[in-house]
């Protein structure tokens, strides 16, 4: 009998913690709950006020879930003070734990947290009716803690979903403009400082046996928070009888603004501040200060930025050959332009209102608010303490048990040996797409650099006459070192068969001849063109729709395409998709370079009174002439590159699978129609097939550029010959 009783005091016990508003029964989430060793107290003899924290009797700290309630488990038999360790200031309690017994300690806050509703009419006065109508601005007024909330005040703030946003003079009330009738809602969540900021109780190592203790990521555990809501009901406003002569006029279906135009915005800028004409002015200004001619948007912190970068790697960056230091930084300097201008997502945002805004209405798109502040305070989401994008912080939510690493002070190559989730990479994105690299390479630009990288090396071509026999880089100007680098650098670039696997990685494109034969992907994204094409032609037939003043354009089919290619998109974000887009980009961004510099006008005689948006096109289409490759400008490509880019970027980013109204699609498609139809006029150029017309053709928009360009040089050498 002895035996049994000493075996039952061993047993561990537990203690259920739950927090809840004593008003409301409302429970409260993410709540600090510690529990301590009780020292020289016992539950008979505990007096909250005479208790202290002390760190050395701190056992561990654990947050409630949704429920408002934790446990802490694996407790030995004997007395606990449990703390709740937020505001409110509640007093602690002594649990007394028996052996295999689970304990109970309640912290029913006196919040009484609830919402007003007021309303008032369109010109700021006080509605005389007792519900809402339809263009009334409605308020929802917060109160707590009865005629002491002032106290609690300094310690409590509140989020609101979206639009409802706080007034400017007083945090705790909200307005949103009532736009059509029937059920509204207002909710929003009330966060509850911590008492005891930062690590006010030990670490969790030191819990006690069981492993009751979770700490949050990075050591900062979020705050207490409170779900309010309140429901209330809108009705249509009578109409107001007009008399008299009245005019009509008929104008563009009108739209709301959404969150993401924030971010498509950024993604256009973006990737204007990723174009070669910034490039080149970043090239002058570092290299030819004489010369330098800077665009809008490159001064300041973000080229500062990109000089810090540069002069980081400049140290980290070696090639094992003689006499390439010219090539080497420019290696290095094109990697510091890509690096700071891909992860937009750091400071500085580039956001420019002017412009920003400009374009927008140009678009009969409504701005709402101030674009950024739109995107950092309701578009991004907090993940752990980190702003991300809506669509990673759903993945993000997947991987639960997956720590997020914080470069404490550590370099960032060496905080990415560690297990878990890079923050930079979580945090900021590069936003670059490989269909830049793969148009660009269909557009002749690896291959004209190719052909004069053989021909320096006094490789003859395999044309029976070589077109580049007169070719002659003197050694007297830069070119003929800078060349000489890239060419002796050649097995530390990517290869084309490498690119060709992740092209049709990532959309299903490849490209087509003898460098790329025997073909054998293990996963290929097959239905990307055709639900990519099938996009581009709904868009097509939503701008007409949207062009009819008396026709509301239908905006679900795009929404549901978007939601397609969306997916497809995602399923090809593995394996080199972290770091081959950046790494081709740099490569073709160093290859224009060279292509532009003034000595190819020597033996590429390019046509003259041909605007070329960039200095090394004309070099492209020059090659292609004298080669015989396609006489399809490079232009075209060169628009397919940039317009698929971004679109892609707004497709992939965009948290698309959890959107199901149509609204969203609505602004896409108005804010991208310059891109949509761009890359439809570029690609019926470059490739004969035009996305457009009416009839489908779903053969020839499911068969691959690459095949569709070699029918067409086929066409252009047997019209050649037939001459």
């Amino acid at each position: 009998m002895s035996s049994k009783s000493s075996t039952s005091r061993e047993r561990p016990g537990s203690i259920l913690v739950s927090v809840r508003d004593r008003h409301t029964d409302t429970p409260v989430v993410s709540a600090d709950v510690s529990i301590w060793q009780a020292g020289g107290f016992t539950c008979d003899t505990f007096s909250a006020a005479q208790w202290q924290h002390d760190r050395a009797l701190h056992l561990a700290t654990q947050s409630t879930e949704g429920s408002g309630r934790t446990e802490f488990t694996g407790l030995a038999p004997g007395h606990y003070v449990v703390t709740y360790d937020h505001y409110p200031v509640t007093p602690a309690r002594c649990v007394e734990v028996h052996g295999g017994c689970a304990a109970t300690a309640c912290f029913d806050l006196d919040l009484d947290a609830k919402v007003t509703m007021t309303f008032e009419t369109s010109d700021c006065q006080p509605s005389s009716c007792r519900t809402a109508r339809v263009t009334d601005r409605a308020l929802a007024m917060i109160s707590f803690n009865g005629d002491s909330s002032s106290d609690l005040r300094p310690y409590v703030s509140v989020a609101a979903t979206p639009p409802w946003t706080a007034l400017p003079d007083d945090p705790l009330v909200f307005a949103r403009r009532i736009r059509q009738p029937g059920a509204q809602r207002f909710e929003a969540a009330l966060a509850f400082e911590r008492r005891f900021p930062g690590a006010a109780v030990a670490p969790l190592a030191a819990a006690a046996p069981g492993g009751v203790g979770v700490m949050g990521p990075g050591g900062v555990l979020p705050p207490a928070r409170l779900g309010i809501l309140a429901n209330f009901e809108a009705d249509e406003r009578t109409p107001t009888p007009i008399a008299g002569n009245v005019g009509v006029t008929m104008s563009r279906t009108e739209t709301e603004p959404t969150e993401d135009l924030s971010l498509w915005t950024l993604i256009r800028n973006s990737t204007e501040a990723l174009s070669f004409t910034n490039y080149l002015s970043f090239m002058d200004t570092l290299f030819c200060p004489d010369n330098a001619n800077q665009p809008r948007g490159f001064e300041g912190d973000r080229f500062a930025r990109k000089q810090d970068m540069f002069q980081a790697l400049r140290t980290r960056r070696a090639l094992p050959f003689t006499d390439a230091d010219a090539y080497r930084v420019l290696k290095v300097a094109t990697e510091a332009f890509v690096m700071v201008n891909c992860g937009f997502l750091s400071e500085p945002l580039a956001f420019d209102p002017g412009s920003d805004l400009a374009y927008l209405d140009r678009r009969d798109i409504p701005p709402g608010r101030d674009l950024e502040s739109v995107f950092t305070d309701e578009y991004l989401e907090q993940v752990n303490g980190t702003s991300v994008l809506p669509y990673l912080a759903i993945i993000r939510r997947k991987l639960p048990d997956v720590p997020v690493l914080l470069p404490h002070g550590v370099a960032e190559e060496e905080a990415e040996l560690c297990f878990g989730i890079v923050q930079q990479r979580l945090a900021s994105p590069c936003m670059i797409e490989l269909i830049w690299s793969y148009w660009q390479e269909e557009g002749m630009l690896v291959q004209t650099m190719n052909a004069i990288t053989q021909r320096f090396q006094n490789l003859r071509s395999p044309l029976a006459n070589d077109p580049l026999a007169n070719m002659e880089i003197d050694p007297l100007r830069p070119l003929n070192n800078l060349i000489w680098g890239y060419t002796q650098d050649e097995q530390h670039r990517l290869t084309v068969v490498r690119r060709n696997y992740e092209y049709d990685h990532h959309y299903g494109l490849r490209l087509d001849g003898k460098a790329v034969q025997r073909f054998r992907p293990a996963d290929s994204r097959s239905k990307f063109l055709e639900a990519f094409h099938f996009l581009l032609r709904l868009c097509t037939s939503f701008y007409r729709q949207d062009d009819d003043t008396t026709v509301k354009a239908d905006a679900f089919p795009v929404l549901n395409a978007l939601k397609e290619v969306h997916l497809i998109l995602s399923q090809g974000a593995h394996n080199q998709f972290g770091d081959l887009p950046s790494t081709a980009r740099i490569e073709m961004m160093m290859q224009q370079w060279m292509l532009a510099r003034p000595e190819f006008r020597e033996f590429l005689p390019t046509r003259l009174m041909v605007a070329y948006p960039e200095p090394w096109m004309d070099r492209v289409d020059a090659m292609k002439k004298v080669q015989g490759w396609t006489d399809t400008s490079v232009m075209h490509f060169r628009d397919l590159a940039i317009f698929g880019e971004q679109l892609l970027l707004s497709i992939r980013f965009g948290a698309w699978s959890t959107v199901f109204e149509p609204n969203q699609a609505f602004n896409w498609a108005r804010f991208w129609r310059p891109q949509v139809q761009g890359y439809i006029h570029s690609y019926r150029a470059a490739t004969g097939v035009d996305l457009t017309v009416d009839a489908r053709d779903p053969v020839a928009e499911g068969t691959l550029p690459a095949l569709l360009l070699r029918q067409r040089l086929e066409q252009q050498q047997s019209a050649a010959m037939a001459r």
